[in-house]
């Protein structure tokens, strides 16, 4: 197996093309293939030519390629001696699949390496003005996917014990489910006046955010019109984008337009 080419499974960040890191961007350049999902965003994908990348995104309502196609095109590409970047948005071990297509390569003999890139769940919510942790309001901070597998028969994701952790909990996929999610939090007790945040194409140049509370955040979402990818922020940290924007007295936080409620 001499000739077998090389993977690697390359996170790239949340969007903006600046965020990439050095070896991401190395990387895009030497690649002989680039298989890459919606997320990376318009303005990264286009840093590849045409002719040395593949589309196997996935997006809610849109476009779907099955996972075991991507993990077949993997492999076929790297037994025909190329190096392939899998070019994952955010982090690929975060919510991306990344874990699933690393077993599979190995399963299969393929060498690859594994790229971190700066996850879209703490880039998000910074890019918007909202840090998960803070030294007077959070202490801790989860990361909950919204999207889970569709064939498991119940979901995994414990909102009971999520709701009882005091800290942020930052949904990633979760803007189309967020009715169901909310409700189970306030059935689970947090309070309707908790601060809740959509951070939506974060840090992208059209990037919006959306505040309200967990009471209204369903009906302010509407209102904006906010689509994936978005972020849910929901905990006492969700608030500071507007706390500063008022300590500014009128000056603009440089980060998205907003529409608050």
């Amino acid at each position: 197996m001499s000739d077998v080419g090389f993977v690697s499974l390359v996170g790239s960040g949340p969007g903006d093309p600046d965020l990439l890191t050095v070896k991401a961007r190395r990387l895009l350049d030497e690649a002989d293939v680039v298989l890459h999902d919606k997320l990376p965003g318009p303005e990264i994908i286009s840093l590849v030519p045409d002719e040395r990348r593949e589309d196997v995104g996935k997006r809610a309502g849109g476009e779907w390629t099955p996972q075991e196609y991507t993990n077949k095109r993997l492999v076929e590409l790297a037994l025909e001696g190329k190096h392939v970047v899998r070019l994952k948005g955010g982090d690929p071990f975060v919510f991306g699949r990344g874990g699933e297509e690393m077993e599979h390569l190995a399963r299969e003999g393929i060498p690859f390496e594994v790229v971190p890139g700066i996850t879209s769940a703490i880039a998000g919510p910074a890019a918007a003005g909202i840090p998960v942790t803070h030294r007077d309001h959070a202490s801790s901070v989860s990361f909950v996917t919204g999207h889970e597998d569709p064939t498991k028969e119940e979901s995994a994701v414990d909102w009971d014990a999520l709701a009882a952790t005091g800290g942020t909990i930052v949904v990633l996929m979760g803007v189309g489910k967020l009715p169901a999610y909310t409700a189970e939090l306030l059935g689970a007790g947090l309070a309707p006046d908790t601060p809740v945040a959509l951070v939506e194409r974060a840090t992208w140049p059209d990037m919006r955010v959306a505040t309200g509370t967990l009471e209204t955040i369903v009906d302010v979402r509407d209102e904006a019109e906010i689509e994936p990818p978005a972020i849910t922020v929901v905990g006492a940290v969700a608030a500071t984008r507007d706390r500063v924007r008022s300590l500014l007295q009128g000056y603009e936080v440089p980060t998205g337009s907003v529409k608050n409620e």
